[in-house]
């Protein structure tokens, strides 16, 4: 019975929270896809981002980055979303710096602050990972840790993960991976994420006219 209502608590407070928002089958079209794909410099690496709560430590959501032959994002039931950023099932297309920023800014507010864990991977588990995520999608609501600990749980390297539904709990076992790199995102802004998503279009729209204008 415990184990039932801690279960409950812990699917309500996903369902409640923005960040894991209505579930949505996304499909962007291929061509849109191909010409999004980013390659980040540097080897293969595997990032997991968990937002926490800044008032009482508890996990809001969770999302996993994979650089390998392009770079993606597994977001789970995430509810940001971008124009210049395609997506498929779940899964974000050319997420090039300045997006990746948007997004991370975008999660990173006055009550919650992203946890940040790195780790190198081979090329191999790079290709497998991205395989994974891309068919595992669209993700239902409340399953963000639950769908990502279930992909590394069977990938060679993140075996000690074990599948389950709190970001927390996937996030301290991440970390003891050997050569994982932590960092933490705090931001102060509002909690008013329509009006950021908003923002943040039109900074992408102004910041492309400026790069076509120095380019004539």
């Amino acid at each position: 019975m415990k184990a039932l209502i801690r279960l409950g608590g812990v699917l309500a407070l996903c369902l409640g929270l923005v960040a894991c928002g209505e579930v949505a089958a996304v499909n962007a079209p291929d061509d849109v896809i191909q010409r999004a794909a980013y390659q980040p410099s540097g080897g293969p690496t595997v990032t997991l981002m968990t937002m926490i709560s800044n008032s009482n430590g508890s996990g809001g959501h969770s999302a996993l980055m994979i650089d390998g032959v392009q770079r993606l994002v597994f977001d789970p039931a995430g509810s940001w979303h971008h124009p210049n950023v395609p997506e498929r099932n779940d899964v974000l297309y050319g997420m090039q710096p300045v997006l990746f920023g948007y997004y991370m800014d975008y999660h990173a507010r006055e009550t919650y602050h992203v946890v940040v864990q790195e780790v190198d991977v081979t090329p191999a588990v790079a290709a497998q990972l991205a395989l994974a995520v891309q068919q595992a999608g669209p993700v239902a609501r409340a399953n963000c840790a639950r769908s990502i600990s279930a992909i590394l749980s069977q990938t060679q390297g993140f075996e000690t993960i074990s599948q389950g539904w709190f970001p927390v709990r996937m996030m301290e076992q991440f970390g003891e991976i050997p050569g994982v790199r932590t960092d933490r995102i705090y931001d102060d802004d509002s909690d008013d994420n329509l009006e950021l998503l908003q923002a943040q279009a039109r900074a992408e729209i102004s910041r492309q006219i400026a790069a076509a204008n120095a380019d004539n």
